[in-house]
């Protein structure tokens, strides 16, 4: 899969097709897609998708190859849910910007997307290096409802790709309230890594990424295994600020 600090690498590639040129219907509807998707949409990698019987739905997972041109540290990851009306001939759409494919898969599938239908493309982007960071994605992947996105910072830095995500616990009774997940991608053996670590204030995770920024980071917290134990879920808050004025 392709890293969230990495251009997936050259070669043939695949084409992005929304198929919603003929659902206009809605000029409102129509010319929002196109000012938040469709505009870019020749730089738009397709790394999965599904479509439903008679393409009512479809679920896309995009790579955005302009997305930190002029704008360091956003994430590269577009998530698109379409839901076509073709007798009315227009559409409704959501979409969500994420910093890392996993967390853009989880997102579809609570849109009722199948788990087994969004797999990413193998022959795009460094593979995972080992289990542990297949596991983290699949985790990601599945329970990715269980935490808010709080900040990311993406570096395409060939010296240094790396992606750092806070994410904060839904659940009250969650061990740690904060994660902080940490892609990085090896250029010359191009495979990339995940790992998490646990936090128990937004300002610890914080500080954790700041230095993993400038180099200075120490290792990861281990994450302690949830209790059995749930309450229901907290509503999400707002984006956490970044540190020292770094962009989501």
């Amino acid at each position: 899969m392709p890293s969230a600090a990495s251009t997936p690498t050259p070669g043939d590639t695949p084409e992005v097709d929304f198929d919603v040129d003929e659902l206009d219907a809605d000029e409102q509807i129509h010319r929002d897609f196109y000012r938040q998707v469709q505009v870019n949409e020749d730089m738009l990698l397709p790394l999965a998708e599904h479509h439903t019987a008679g393409r009512e739905h479809s679920y896309y997972v995009l790579f955005d190859r302009t997305a930190t041109s002029g704008h360091p540290g956003i994430p590269r990851y577009v998530a698109v849910h379409l839901h076509r009306h073709h007798e009315k001939r227009t559409f409704d759409f959501e979409k969500a910007q994420l910093p890392l494919p996993s967390m853009a898969q989880s997102w579809l599938i609570h849109r009722d997307c199948p788990a087994d239908a969004i797999g990413l493309n193998p022959e795009l982007g460094p593979p995972a290096a080992d289990e542990a960071t297949r596991a983290l994605e699949r985790r990601l992947a599945g329970d990715g409802d269980h935490y808010a996105l709080g900040y990311s910072y993406t570096r395409d830095d060939p010296d240094d790709m790396v992606t750092v995500v806070v994410l904060r616990a839904l659940d009250e009774r969650a061990t740690s309230a904060f994660r902080v997940v940490v892609e990085e991608v090896d250029p010359d053996a191009w495979t990339h890594t995940l790992r998490e670590g646990a936090f128990a204030t937004v300002k610890e995770a914080l500080t954790w990424c700041d230095d993993r920024l400038t180099g200075t980071a120490g290792p990861l917290p281990p994450v302690r295994p949830t209790t059995s134990a749930t309450r229901p879920a907290l509503p999400p808050t707002a984006p956490i600020p970044g540190p020292h004025g770094k962009s989501r």
